[in-house]
């Protein structure tokens, strides 16, 4: 049996079965303290039964490199008490099995490829939530490089009737996510993208900075897909504008152009913890 963990900063996912097209039994638990929260995954992973490996798909930042000390650790995150959270190592020593460690949207990227019938055509997964965040599958295998990617991080051009908001970033104010994410949005505009009236210009905004970032994608790195997920992304009609407004961006000149797709999630809600028990299978072929 394999175990999967989709480590949200709000949630964890947690699920076993025999492989990762088939899960037996799922769970979720808030994210609170790591001692809590991590210790709570491991007593329900106890109560499934022995697992012959384990995925973890987290949010970030994380150290991916296999060489490094700090490999499977949550490295400078914001979020209070998880900086230096040594997460794989927790579940090595607590379960007894071996780990497969990736960002959450790595996982969800790899089991989106999966879903769409593997091959060599690249794939990014964009999540448009309470942050953004993105994964690569390129040649099948997600890239990493220096660490992994920070597709929030990107500055997007800004949108001419969105020119006086400062945005969320702490880091870096008016990047994507301190513009796109959904806390962005209640702080420039009082609700959520869902919540606006159908003509405020609002959703034009958004759907602009997405379709930045796909077009971004497809540009450098000549991928077939990008998958957007997420809260903000399940706004009715806004991947529709993301669709329209990529095209625009385009103007007809990538290459790609006609293999270029902008999708919703094949796997639904089930794309993180999917990818978090290929991680699992992967580790256990090690």
């Amino acid at each position: 049996m394999f175990g999967g963990i989709e480590a949200g900063g709000t949630k964890f996912v947690l699920a076993v079965g025999p492989s990762s097209g088939t899960i037996t039994a799922r769970h979720t638990i808030p994210t609170r303290d790591p001692a809590t929260t991590l210790a709570e995954a491991a007593e329900w992973f106890d109560a499934q039964g022995p697992l012959v490996a384990l995925g973890v798909g987290s949010f970030g930042p994380v150290d991916l490199d296999p060489a490094s000390v700090s490999w499977g650790r949550i490295t400078n995150t914001p979020k209070p008490g998880w900086a230096d959270c040594d997460i794989a190592g927790f579940f090595i020593d607590r379960l007894g099995v071996p780990v497969g460690f990736d960002t959450d949207v790595n996982a969800a990227a790899l089991a989106e490829h999966a879903a769409a019938g593997g091959g060599q055509g690249g794939l990014a997964y964009l999540t448009i939530g309470t942050g953004i965040g993105g994964g690569v599958v390129l040649g099948g295998k997600p890239v990493h490089g220096a660490a992994h990617p920070e597709m929030g991080h990107i500055y997007p051009r800004r949108h001419p009737d969105d020119r006086d908001f400062a945005g969320i970033c702490p880091s870096h104010g008016d990047c994507l996510e301190g513009l796109a994410c959904g806390p962005a949005i209640i702080a420039r505009w009082g609700c959520s993208l869902s919540d606006l009236p159908a003509d405020h210009p609002g959703h034009a905004i958004i759907a602009d900075y997405i379709a930045q970032a796909a077009h971004m994608l497809f540009a450098s790195l000549a991928i077939e897909e990008v998958v957007i997920g997420g809260g903000v992304a399940q706004t009715p009609g806004l991947i529709a504008r993301v669709i329209e407004r990529a095209k625009a961006l385009d103007a007809g000149y990538l290459p790609g152009g006609a293999r270029h797709r902008i999708i919703t999630p094949r796997l639904g809600d089930n794309a993180g913890i999917t990818g978090a028990l290929m991680l699992a299978e992967a580790a256990a072929r090690a």
